[in-house]
């Protein structure tokens, strides 16, 4: 008798993935920017019991004026505070800017925006 092993799908993996990605919680503004950005192209939206995955390759901007029409609130309703109030985790390179998030999969990628100088070292 032979049995084998199923590799876990959380088993360590250290090549990059090129994606990024927030964790939202599962409430009213969680599926309103999960709806928002559900139709972006690269991006993958997991709705889970308790929370959102919100995924994407390369980059995506979580623009705040989008969402505050699709929440039906004024402009300026949706910013970065409310953001991080309703995202528990994420990876790659966030920046916030006056009207928008951005995740970047890639740090240098974001570099610009954050003012990095990516310049090799002698």
């Amino acid at each position: 008798m032979t049995s084998s092993t199923a590799q876990s799908p959380f088993a360590p993996n250290s090549t990059a993935s090129d994606k990024c990605g927030v964790t939202l919680m599962n409430n009213q503004v969680g599926a309103i920017v999960a709806d928002v950005m559900r139709d972006k192209e690269g991006v993958t939206i997991t709705v889970l019991p308790s929370m959102i995955r919100v995924d994407a390759r390369k980059r995506m901007d979580f623009v705040y004026a989008e969402i505050d029409e699709a929440a039906g609130e004024d402009e300026g309703w949706f910013d970065a505070a409310e953001f991080e109030e309703n995202m528990s985790t994420h990876y790659g390179r966030m920046v916030h800017l006056d009207d928008r998030t951005i995740m970047f999969a890639n740090p240098e990628d974001a570099a610009g925006y954050l003012g990095f100088d990516l310049r090799a070292l002698s």
